[in-house]
């Protein structure tokens, strides 16, 4: 997620569980991130090491970048088909 472009809607493909600490994995999942959820990127901090803003549902959140690392995600396109993304 940490690569994906801002306002582009994707649906995460994957979540590395073994590279968060478990308040940070409970965290993700009480929010309801989760395999074939889909989220949209919608600001990223102009600093290099900065938390990235994300829409999951209705929901804005902010999540550090070493957390956002471990959701893979693949970019939604038109006609219902997934482009593989990070």
């Amino acid at each position: 997620m940490e690569t994906l472009p801002r306002h582009a809607p994707a649906t995460v493909a994957a979540i590395d569980w073994s590279r968060l600490a478990t308040p940070e994995a409970r965290r993700l999942r009480e929010l309801g991130f989760g395999e074939g959820v889909g989220v949209e990127v919608l600001h990223r901090a102009t600093l290099g090491g900065g938390p990235i803003a994300c829409r999951i549902g209705r929901m804005t959140v902010a999540l550090r970048r070493a957390v956002a690392a471990t959701i893979h995600v693949a970019r939604d396109v038109e006609g219902g088909e997934l482009l593989a993304a990070e």
